[in-house]
């Protein structure tokens, strides 16, 4: 299990390393249809800052603002979450996070912020009344691991990239492509290309940030388990989470990716190469399955 979490750590880094070329290829194409030289590439680099300083200060109150969470200031508003989560941090040795509660029937879990001492866990009121102790256990387990293995602040940063390459795609559109298509036939081959390009650049990037996700799913699963454990639990939680095809009243693709479960409906097997391509989870039945090998295990 640490030799998994290990290889999902450097895959994970490579793909953000992937991620970061096809940005500045993409500022760097802008920039010499444009003329400008290498100031395309420095207009990525700032966008990309910029979008990057705004997450990391506000990105988790946008989040959880957006999914309509409401804190939980003390125990006594729900005593029986709140002891969950306090027992799990006791044992791996993080601060207490947030609470948050959704009030939203269908059943889904999700954790935000940049470090372990600023993070919130945020849980709908149907995932509380549906799932048994060691059920929620595992969920909550499996939240905090993101947390402790920083996949929050990963995956902010990969979304920042995801909306930095979709904006410079359509500032092409706006100005680049028209500016340059009056200047002459010399650019044409190169004007095409690079409008392929950064036309194809935002889709490259939503595909390298959804594969980023469904690592970060397997790493979660495997190191909520070894908090809990209790593989079981968490392996019966997304079997019953699995059951409930409705989607979340809040759900939006900016975000579907931090959700334990897809909140469009549960991920299933015998998909397509290419479906599977923008699935921002593993299949429900894949990720059971492991868990159960590692019960099996001990």
């Amino acid at each position: 299990m640490y030799s998994h979490i290990a290889s999902n750590r450097r895959k994970t880094w490579l793909l953000i390393a992937l991620f970061t070329g096809v940005l500045a290829a993409a500022g760097y194409v802008y920039g010499a249809i444009e003329g400008s030289g290498p100031a395309g590439l420095l207009f990525a680099l700032v966008l990309s800052l910029g979008m990057t300083a705004f997450s990391w200060f506000a990105g988790d109150k946008v989040v959880l603002w957006s999914a309509g969470a409401k804190r939980i200031e003390s125990r006594e508003q729900l005593p029986y979450l709140w002891n969950i989560v306090e027992n799990l941090c006791l044992t791996s040795g993080m601060p207490m996070p947030a609470l948050y509660v959704i009030d939203d029937p269908a059943p889904n879990a999700f954790a935000t912020g940049r470090d372990p001492s600023r993070a919130s866990v945020a849980f709908t009121t149907g995932i509380i009344q549906l799932l048994e102790n060691e059920e929620l256990e595992g969920v909550a387990a499996h939240e905090l691991s993101h947390i402790k293995n920083l996949d929050v602040r990963y995956m902010m940063l990969v979304a920042v990239m995801v909306g930095a390459l979709t904006i410079m795609g359509d500032w092409f559109f706006r100005i680049g492509f028209m500016r340059r298509s009056g200047r002459g036939s010399n650019n044409g081959i190169f004007v095409v290309i690079g409008l392929v390009f950064l036309i194809l650049s935002p889709i490259i990037g939503e595909i390298i940030k959804l594969a980023v996700s469904r690592r970060r799913e397997y790493l979660a699963d495997a190191s909520g388990a070894l908090l809990t454990r209790y593989p079981e639990g968490l392996a019966r939680a997304l079997e019953k989470i699995s059951t409930y095809s409705r989607p979340l009243e809040s759900a939006s693709t900016a975000t579907a990716h931090l959700w334990i479960s897809s909140p469009f409906g549960p991920t299933r097997q015998n998909r397509s190469w290419f479906a599977n391509l923008f699935s921002t989870h593993p299949p429900v039945e894949d990720r059971v399955k492991q868990l159960r090998l590692m019960a099996d295990a001990k």
